[in-house]
């Protein structure tokens, strides 16, 4: 609050947290604004990774549930390489086959070491997906470890005004004083507004990460079990011929 305003503001004091807004200093208001922004930013990527991990879940079960039915691997990715988009499971499963049909085209002795090459085809891309769901969660972790201390900044801001309106009007009353502290601790509101839903969420997505990336490296473990036997059967015949 500039000194020129104390006394209006003495004579006709405003309590809503609108007025507090507009009646705060220039700093003051860019700091509240810039608190809100991110609140907003925060809740979107919080309903969009929330309505992400209900899809990858949904999308994982549906795709057990195909790959658990007995149907053979080959028809299973014929089916699903010529779609353009798959999900996290079905991804690992077209890149591992992949690799698997390349071994067909190569020159004799090409099974030898496909083991490890699956393996790492399947821990590239979990990698990938897993960077995939864990985008934009450093804004969280962020918003949620400096949004208080950017508070605290317009807070302190505001009540250094403060004190030069007591020092510019020559008044120690509350009246004077307390709309600039009421602002200054607007601020700080603002920024626990902000930083306290950011850091639940930051703990409870990454969790969620963490059972997603889990729940893709039992199915690749899984999956890679059952092409290391197909690659000990070729592996048995190449040394009976």
């Amino acid at each position: 609050m500039n000194p020129a305003d104390v006394a209006a503001a003495a004579a006709t004091p405003e309590t809503s947290i609108f007025a507090m807004f507009w009646s705060a200093h220039i700093v003051v208001k860019a700091v509240m604004l810039g608190l809100f922004l991110a609140s907003l930013w925060c809740w979107t990527i919080i309903f969009d990774k929330t309505r992400l991990f209900r899809k990858f879940k949904s999308e994982m079960e549906s795709f057990e549930q195909i790959f658990w039915s007995g149907q053979s691997l080959e028809e299973l990715y014929t089916s699903l390489s010529s779609q353009p988009n798959n999900t996290a499971a079905a991804a690992l499963f077209v890149a591992a086959m992949r690799e698997w049909k390349r071994s067909f085209q190569q020159a004799a002795g090409s099974f030898r070491g496909l083991h490890a090459r699956i393996d790492k085809v399947l821990d590239v891309s979990i990698a990938r997906e897993v960077e995939r769901l864990e985008s934009n969660l450093l804004v969280l972790a962020t918003i949620a470890s400096a949004g208080p201390f950017i508070g605290l900044f317009g807070t302190v801001f505001g009540i250094m005004n403060s004190f030069q309106s007591i020092a510019a009007s020559k008044n120690t009353s509350l009246a004077v004083v307390a709309p600039g502290i009421a602002e200054a601790l607007l601020a700080t509101a603002i920024g626990l507004f902000a930083a306290i839903p950011a850091l639940i969420a930051y703990n409870k997505l990454q969790g969620d990460v963490a059972k997603a990336q889990a729940r893709l490296e039992s199915f690749a473990d899984e999956f890679s079990s059952i092409l290391s036997r197909q690659i000990d059967h070729h592996l048995s015949i190449e040394k009976v011929s």
